[in-house]
């Protein structure tokens, strides 16, 4: 996988301030301010580069007020890491492909992974599978 590297310039010429904020900043948006996606299959992708992190068949109701998964695309895609901010032990969660701050993963989530990924909704962009039917 070819890494996105780009200045912190470029970065916040590219993205929105929230945006910057919550991916390039390790920010949180304000819960229910960006869970309204379609309820169509697709994709999600990272709002810095484009990659490919969620689909929208592992996406569930978590009542959180954040977009919330069970599982990422691909393993390769999304990276962990250990975050000690506030206080608090979590694992966030980026893309490794341009280190965005995605949000962060816990232990409650649904069968079959009994994870919850709590995505920022600012972090993703939504790509709706194309109906190849037409």
């Amino acid at each position: 996988m070819e890494k996105v590297i780009k200045s912190d310039a470029e970065w916040r010429a590219q993205l929105s301030d929230l945006a910057y904020k919550v991916t390039r900043k390790h920010g949180t948006e304000r819960a229910g301010t960006h869970d309204d996606f379609p309820k169509e299959p697709g994709t999600f992708l990272c709002v810095c580069c484009g990659a490919p992190v969620f689909e929208s068949a592992t996406k569930f109701e978590s009542g959180t007020g954040w977009p919330s998964f069970y599982a990422p695309i691909d393993g390769d895609m999304v990276a962990e890491r250990e975050d000690r901010s506030f206080f608090m032990r979590r694992t966030e969660v980026h893309c490794n492909r341009c280190e965005a701050h995605l949000g962060h993963v816990f232990p409650d989530g649904p069968a079959p992974t009994g994870l919850r990924y709590c995505i920022n909704g600012v972090a993703l962009t939504f790509e709706p599978e194309n109906d190849s039917s037409l």
